[in-house]
């Protein structure tokens, strides 16, 4: 997709006013009084770290059947803000009526699946495990109830017009997934127990053997520790008596179930082939709903990775989001399309335009949702979202392979959308925000292909989550565009005010990935830093998605050089425009992010003050450590593996040039993180401090790769002041040496 030719311009603040049902964000302030009663304006504040904790975010939404109601799960910090809690609620559709809560969520209330007559609201829960803590539980005396950390999480079943829930299962592990059969009969559920007998709670007389013995890759997984013995398989539970009957078994790991529209078949995504361990494949794959032979759908060679499976009205075919690697880790995830009854290459409906059906949208509100695709009710076409110029839209496929068409359009992100038929088009349910707005629950209705407008009345905002916020003042974020080796690069720019005459000092911040992006989505540290008198900018240099597969795939081999120069032409951009002091400079990023900001440092002097947070620094030791070592994500992003190419491994490791790094660096990392181990962490700032060189390492316990976006709140919140208050200490009061540990 082209770039438009928008001038560059600078920044300003806005006051954002949040109707009780809103549909956009209206700058200036909407709270001055009528003329005529004189009423004083409210003053508003500046934005602090510790506003997460009144965060409420919905994580996943669910229209009924009839496009009625919605139902979403709302996950906020605990009481003692030592962890979260999260909640069923729900909302007219309409917007007649104000969100309510349905469950109380004293721990986890999660993943809202209607049943298709609307009469019940089926979850997963961990409060029997809340409940027998507390001295409460409903379960016989001759039921020990799960093992410590195992079958937490169950499937329970609420009353859609209101009541008790009841519990439906009661197995020795967590269920992960579910999945309403066409009936209501039956549910599919995501689950690694192997049979239905609980765990003993009693402690055997001689403890028991914990070593592990590993012989396979990918035995491990961020944010989920040991998988390596717990492969996730499908079963099917009766509504009526909680009878269960195992589908799937084996090694791999099925998830992803969606029944057939007559309820005879299942489809799932699974990695259920050789080598499963030395490859990046998932296919599409259909079983029985009464159990037997799983076949495969998605047919071909080579690593590829379909997911989401969808069936079309008829139930002849199977859509799907995925891609063939034909561009390494920058391959474009389009809308596929597999023949339901054999094994076939399927054909693309989406994909090679542009668009990027599964791209990453960066928010430290809250994580990457997965992909989602679903049929219009004829079966000549399919919804899907993806990102265009740092907006992330809905848009429609066609089903005869002609180009799609774009239904909304704004500065804004359209994510986790959920559809039901309506008429002749779908109710979409989806989570809404903006660069100045936190996530809510909106909804868009989608009419049929040669319908008037293809869309009535644009996405309708429909709760009031974080109305705590009102009385915080945020900063519209500008879009900037340069040039950079002939290519269209976007950015974004959010001005602290001017003292004496002078720009604020100016952060810059780096997205992971290195394919995901920025866009028109809510950054908190952003709008802290703004509070604290330090401008931010960010941009989505080479490797980034949303522009093409051609940017994504510009960064192949070559992390650090050609996107650094993406980078910094943007700097000098706002430096030459007077919008950023080059005498106080700052630079920050995570993941692939820290990756590139520790690049940088080796490579010039310009910054005055550096955070590398969660980041690579030895490519060798990351790419054969962690969740995803192995021989896959080197050869996708570098073109060969490490032991075939040391040098260029070597050459391409910011630690190798650490001997250049002068710049003042505070190095963040989680403990528990497997996506980047801390290791790499300790590497750089062994070799830093050896030198003597201004450096300090931060280590967070008990976390994560996902610190900044789902991790322990106090956690959150200190990270955020950590990294606040490094750069002001550097870039606003001037200071040299490190601040007092």
């Amino acid at each position: 997709m082209g770039a438009d030719d928008r001038p560059a311009s600078v920044a300003i603040s806005v006051r954002v006013s949040r109707s009780p049902v809103h549909s956009g964000l209206t700058a200036g302030s909407s709270r001055s009084a009528p003329a005529a009663r004189c009423t004083e304006v409210p003053m508003r504040r500046a934005p602090r770290p510790d506003d997460l904790y009144q965060l409420r975010v919905p994580t996943e939404v669910e229209p009924s059947p009839d496009g009625s109601r919605i139902c979403f799960a709302v996950k906020e910090p605990a009481p003692d803000r030592d962890g979260y809690r999260s909640s069923l609620w729900s909302v007219a559709a309409d917007g007649s009526a104000p969100e309510r809560r349905l469950t109380l969520g004293a721990r986890r209330d999660t993943t809202p699946r209607w049943s298709p007559d609307g009469s019940t609201i089926a979850f997963l829960s961990d409060r029997a495990a809340v409940l027998a803590k507390g001295g409460a539980s409903d379960r016989s005396k001759d039921d020990p109830g799960p093992a410590e950390g195992h079958g937490e999480m169950q499937v329970w079943l609420l009353p859609a017009d209101g009541g008790e829930a009841r519990q439906l299962t009661r197995l020795p592990e967590d269920v992960q997934e579910i999945a309403w059969s066409p009936d209501g009969a039956r549910l599919c559920i995501v689950t690694a127990a192997v049979d239905e007998r609980p765990r003993p709670a009693r402690r055997p007389a001689t403890p028991e053997r914990d070593a592990r013995v590993i012989d396979r890759l990918l035995y491990q997984m961020n944010g989920m520790g040991f998988i390596g013995d717990r492969a996730q398989n499908l079963w099917t539970v009766d509504v009526a008596d909680g009878a269960l009957r195992r589908l799937t078994s084996g090694a791999s790991h099925d998830h992803q179930p969606a029944w057939s529209p007559d309820g005879t078949a299942i489809a799932f995504t699974s990695d259920r082939h050789a080598d499963a361990d030395l490859s990046w494949r998932a296919d599409l794959y259909v079983v029985t709903a009464d159990g037997g032979k799983v076949r495969r759908v998605s047919g071909g060679r080579g690593d590829r990775a379909f997911e989401q499976a969808a069936w079309s009205p008829d139930g002849t075919t199977i859509a799907a989001v995925g891609h063939r690697f034909r561009k390494g880790n920058a391959s474009s995830a389009g809308v596929w399309v597999f023949d339901a009854g054999s094994e076939t290459e399927g054909a693309e409906l989406v994909g090679d335009d542009g668009l990027d059906a599964a791209a990453g949208m960066n928010s430290d509100l809250a994580g990457i949702p997965a992909p989602a695709v679903t049929w219009g009710p004829d079966g000549s076409w399919l919804l899907f979202g993806a990102p265009v110029e740092g907006s992330y839209e809905l848009w429609r496929a066609h089903r005869d392979g002609s180009a799609p068409d774009r239904l909304t359009q704004g500065e804004h992100a359209l994510t986790r959308p959920r559809a039901v038929q309506v008429g002749a088009g779908l109710r979409v349910a989806l989570v809404t925000g903006d660069a100045v707005t936190p996530w809510e629950v909106g909804v868009l209705d989608v009419a049929a292909p040669g319908a008037r407008g293809g869309r009535r009345g644009g996405v309708r905002g429909l709760t009031r989550l974080m109305a705590g916020w009102d009385d915080i003042e945020l900063v519209t974020p500008v879009t900037r565009w340069h040039e950079s080796d002939g290519r269209r690069i976007q950015g974004w720019f959010l001005e602290a005010p001017r003292r004496d005459g002078r720009p604020a000092p100016m952060v810059v911040q780096i997205h992971g990935g290195p394919a995901t992006l920025y866009g028109w989505a809510l950054m908190w540290e952003w709008q802290c830093l703004v509070a604290a008198g330090i401008s931010v900018y960010a941009c989505n240099p080479r490797g980034s998605q949303g522009y093409g597969e051609e940017l994504c795939y510009a960064n192949l081999g070559d992390w650090g050089e050609g996107p650094m120069a993406d980078v910094m032409r943007g700097v000098d951009a706002l430096v030459e425009d007077g919008l950023a002091d080059p005498e106080r400079l700052g630079v920050t990023g995570g993941s692939y992010g820290g990756y590139l900001t520790a690049w940088i440092l080796g490579h010039t002097d310009r910054f005055a003050a550096a955070v590398s947070c969660r980041g690579v620094y030895d490519l060798t030791s990351q790419m054969l450590s962690g969740d995803i070592g192995g021989p896959t994500f080197g050869r996708l992003e570098f073109g060969v593996q490490p032991w075939e190419d040391p040098d260029l491994y070597r050459r391409h490791s910011p630690l190798t040039y650490a001997n250049r790094m002068v710049t003042p660096l505070l190095i963040q990392h989680a403990e528990n993180d497997l996506r980047c181990p801390v290791t790499q962490a300790e590497e750089l700032f062994a070799t830093l401090r050896s030198m003597r060189r201004p450096v300090r390492f931060l280590r967070t316990p008990g976390e994560s790769h996902e610190l900044t976006r789902s991790g322990t709140p106090y956690r959150r919140v200190e990270n955020l002041e950590r990294i606040r208050d490094w750069f002001v200490h550097f870039l606003v009061e001037g200071k040299r040496r490190l601040p007092a540990a």
